[in-house]
């Protein structure tokens, strides 16, 4: 077993990125650091380095347990690291929007008051 693995092969073996040229992407868009650093794609990632990797807006924390330089299924993959990211953020009630039907005209003023209770504005 080796003692360390590229930062984008490790990505790739635990299936947080689909590719491999995605996760180099990843890495040199800035998205992934190594504890709290920048890193390249060639960086060698070693056993108890803590990976912070941001997808869709989100970052996801991940604590390397296991050195993958192969991909592998999915029930393994997961084995191959800790997941440390925190619990979202609660979502806050959004009311719905309202839409009238096209051609009705003006709300009136019984209709105006009723949209904005609905929306919360008393």
């Amino acid at each position: 077993m080796t003692e360390s693995v590229r930062l984008d092969v490790w990505l790739w073996a635990v299936r947080v990125y689909k590719t491999r040229s995605l996760a180099t992407t990843a890495v040199r868009g800035g998205h992934v650091r190594v504890n709290g650093d920048p890193v390249k794609a060639s960086y060698a990632l070693k056993v108890g380095d803590e990976v912070r990797v941001r997808i869709a807006g989100f970052d996801r924390v991940l604590g390397v347990r296991e050195l993958l330089a192969k991909r592998v299924g999915a029930p393994v993959a997961a084995k191959a690291y800790e997941d440390r990211t925190p619990p979202p953020p609660p979502r806050e009630f959004v009311a719905p929007i309202v839409t009238r039907d096209r051609g009705a005209g003006r709300p009136t003023k019984r209709e105006r008051r009723a949209i904005d209770q609905l929306r919360g504005r008393d």
